[in-house]
């Protein structure tokens, strides 16, 4: 098993499919990118040796990020390929929902076990404001769709944002009464390129924690491959409340997640100061070399992020790495 000098064992891997993404999302790329980036995407065959490696050496749960990785138009094999991968037991997929409602048949035949769909408001207009697209009533009708087919877990991404939905859990808290599926809320973070943004927009999630206690939210225990996310539970609703707060106290404590990017570069951290390429390791079925760089780069993992420093390591945008 991966385990670092703080004694956290690893046992989840974050994996990028591609940088390219369709949407312009505000507080991640509001230029949007190149569409010609995922030329150098990892081939199938590369995704294959590297999960193999990373399931022999303890991992259980693969997320499948951005970008967009549904525009992968491979995204299906990947996601089979990753379920039939010995050693993985859940194979989950992070994704705008452009094409919710055309792709989940295949995604849940492929064996995906676990869905989250990016939703920053539930208001059409304030949705098309933050992601430059307008696509709410689709995504909301997939994810209804998707509530029907017996998905592990359906977890919806809202990245709070003062002056977009930061007055938006009452919206939220109505959507959920009935939908057994679980919001996440999602602190801002800065990065190489949106400082004034953050500046302006950051919003703690601890205040919608303190309201959540005093309405009767009560915490729910974690299980070893569960993200950073700290959930809330309520006996009058269906649904969950998460909350991703990276600038909270022992935020890293926990981490139990590597990351690794679409060029197969390792990320020890969401914000670490160098990446480690490994792809030329990858061209080889024998996963021993890989999994040694994978025992030794463990080695350097730091305690913490260091967010409170105003240190954002390398990390130029968040579609670069999926978060």
């Amino acid at each position: 098993m991966l385990t670092d000098r703080f004694a956290r064992h690893f046992t989840y891997l974050r994996l990028s499919l591609t940088e390219r993404c369709n949407f312009r999302c505000n507080y991640c790329l509001p230029d949007g990118n190149d569409c010609d980036l995922g030329a150098d995407d990892l081939t199938l065959g590369e995704i294959r040796r590297l999960v193999t490696a990373f399931a022999r050496q303890g991992t259980r749960k693969v997320r499948l990020t951005g970008g967009e990785p549904a525009l992968r138009r491979d995204l299906c094999d990947i996601i089979a390929l990753c379920k039939t991968t010995p050693g993985i037991e859940q194979v989950a997929l992070t994704s705008n929902g452009y094409n919710l409602k055309k792709s989940l048949s295949g995604w849940q035949q492929a064996g995906l076990d676990a869905l989250n769909i990016s939703v920053d408001s539930l208001d059409p207009a304030i949705f098309s404001r933050i992601t430059g697209a307008d696509r709410l009533h689709d995504i909301l009708s997939g994810i209804d769709q998707a509530l029907t087919m017996n998905f592990h877990k359906i977890k919806l991404n809202s990245v709070l944002l003062r002056q977009h939905n930061g007055q938006s859990l009452p919206a939220f808290l109505r959507f959920i009464r009935d939908r057994p599926l679980s919001l996440r809320f999602i602190e801002l973070m800065r990065t190489n390129d949106n400082t004034r943004f953050y500046q302006q927009q950051h919003l703690s999630g601890d205040s919608i924690r303190q309201q959540l206690l005093a309405d009767g939210w009560q915490l729910q225990p974690r299980s070893d491959t569960d993200g950073p996310a700290l959930e809330y539970a309520h006996p009058d609703y269906a649904g969950r409340i998460g909350l991703i707060m990276p600038y909270s106290k022992d935020f890293c404590s926990s981490c139990n997640r590597l990351r690794v990017s679409s060029q197969a570069e390792l990320f020890l951290c969401l914000f670490a100061e160098q990446h480690q390429s490994f792809r030329h390791l990858l061209q080889s079925d024998d996963s021993r070399a890989v999994e040694d760089f994978l025992q030794q780069a463990i080695v350097g993992k730091k305690e913490s992020h260091f967010l409170h420093q105003q240190n954002s390591g390398q990390t130029r945008h968040l579609a670069m790495i999926g978060g």
